[in-house]
């Protein structure tokens, strides 16, 4: 970029180096021209006086001329003296002092002409005119309309040498961006191999990625339902034993025995307790989700989690409703429970949408709050938004996460109908 930048700017100087060159070359000769044009003229009139006073009717004497002869003289010599300024090319010594000593012969001629005129020999002045003045300005004439002649070869010369420089700097400039152009072609060549590479890396390692956090969910989900399991079937019967055993002891004992409101007291403990273990077992693997699916399992889940957190969920439910099971269901519920449980700890709000949508063709969920939502200088993401999206990719689903008009978070879940379920 610097290279071509430098060669740009140095371009572009050149060129207009070359258009002011060029406008000052027209200039000079145009002004030459006309100064040639104007001693041209002078001689022209002198060649008009002389024919008039050759005239053999002219009324006027020869000496009646003079002024004229002398305004002509000044106005030659001005002439010539602007055109030597601004002539295009400096004529040769010999031309330059040809042109002065027939300029001063002619009007040293002059002078004895109009001196013989005054001295009452008209016939012999109108005779010197005739055989010495006219040819002297013959003379002068021709060498004028030379010097116009060269003037004109050279502007012409002087125009094709502007075109050949012009010429030569187009093919540079060809020349440079050919060059450019190959640089970019190879440098572009060179990236897209090494951005393919580094794209099949990267392919490698999201395919490596996707894997590991599919065996991480799937290892997951089987040390919860394995702990949900311990819990419901271990725990669960011991409490269930302890408080049938706790019933009897308390059947066994007076009505009026200190130790009856103890048994009483320590059975509902281990009832509440009970209680408490099935809801955290229902929580790490809900058992509905295999007997009655996914939508028994949110009705059942959504007030349980209400009264857990305090927050209020409002839940609709659209379209007509397809049975939906099996891991799909699992990777469904544990997206809105990991949804949900956000909006819980970041939102600092009591109130939350859930929307579930049986379309023709998909599956849509929406769960939605009006809190804090993301921080803007915050981008990084946890392990429950990296959760969620993967197992958007296990359904064959997208997943957004958006800012609604209102402020907060959306969670947009959208999953491919299968053709199971559309033949339910």
């Amino acid at each position: 970029m610097a290279a071509v930048v430098a060669y740009s700017s140095y371009i572009v100087l050149q060129v207009r180096g070359l258009r002011r060159l060029q406008s000052e070359l027209a200039d000079r000769s145009r002004k030459n021209s006309l100064q040639l044009l104007r001693v041209e003229n002078d001689l022209n009139s002198l060649a008009l006086a002389m024919r008039d006073m050759l005239d053999a009717g002219e009324r006027y004497p020869l000496t009646a001329w003079l002024a004229q002869f002398e305004r002509i003289h000044s106005d030659l010599d001005d002439a010539l003296r602007r055109e030597e300024q601004v002539a295009l090319m400096q004529h040769s010594a010999e031309q330059r002092e040809y042109l002065r000593a027939a300029l001063n012969q002619f009007w040293e001629a002059t002078d004895r002409t109009f001196t013989l005129a005054k001295s009452g020999h008209e016939d012999q002045a109108r005779a010197d005119i005739r055989d010495s003045l006219q040819a002297r300005l013959a003379a002068l004439s021709t060498s004028v309309a030379r010097l116009l002649v060269q003037n004109n070869e050279y502007e012409e010369q002087a125009g094709a040498r502007m075109e050949e420089i012009y010429n030569r700097v187009e093919r540079q400039v060809y020349v440079f961006l050919a060059a450019t152009l190959a640089a970019i072609l190879l440098t572009s060549l060179y990236v897209m191999h090494a951005n393919r590479q580094l794209f099949t890396q990267l392919a490698s390692v999201s395919e490596q990625r996707s894997d590991l956090a599919q065996k991480l969910i799937a290892t997951q989900e089987s040390t919860l339902h394995y702990i949900s399991r311990e819990l419901h079937d271990e725990f669960g019967q011991v409490l269930t034993a302890v408080g049938a055993m706790l019933g009897r002891a308390e059947k066994h004992t007076s009505e009026d025995s200190p130790l009856r409101a103890d048994l009483r007291e320590v059975r509902d403990i281990a009832q509440n307790t009970l209680n408490s273990i099935r809801t955290l077992s229902q929580a790490l693997h809900p058992v509905m989700l295999e007997e009655a699916g996914l939508e028994s399992t949110l009705d059942w889940y959504l007030p349980t989690m209400e009264k857990q957190t305090g927050i209020s969920v409002s839940y609709e439910k659209s379209g007509k409703a397809f049975p939906v099971r099996g891991s799909k269901a699992i990777h469904i519920y544990r997206i809105v429970q990991e949804a949900l449980n956000n909006i819980a700890r970041h939102s600092e709000v009591q109130q939350a949408w859930v929307r579930f949508r049986f379309l023709e063709d998909a599956l849509e969920l929406e769960v939605e709050d009006h809190g804090v939502g993301f921080s803007k200088h915050d981008r990084r993401q946890g392990i429950g938004l990296v959760a969620m999206r993967e197992r958007a990719e296990l359904l064959n689903g997208s997943i957004e996460f958006v800012q609604p008009p209102e402020s907060g978070t959306l969670v947009r879940l959208r999953v491919p109908r299968e053709a199971d379920e559309s033949d339910a």
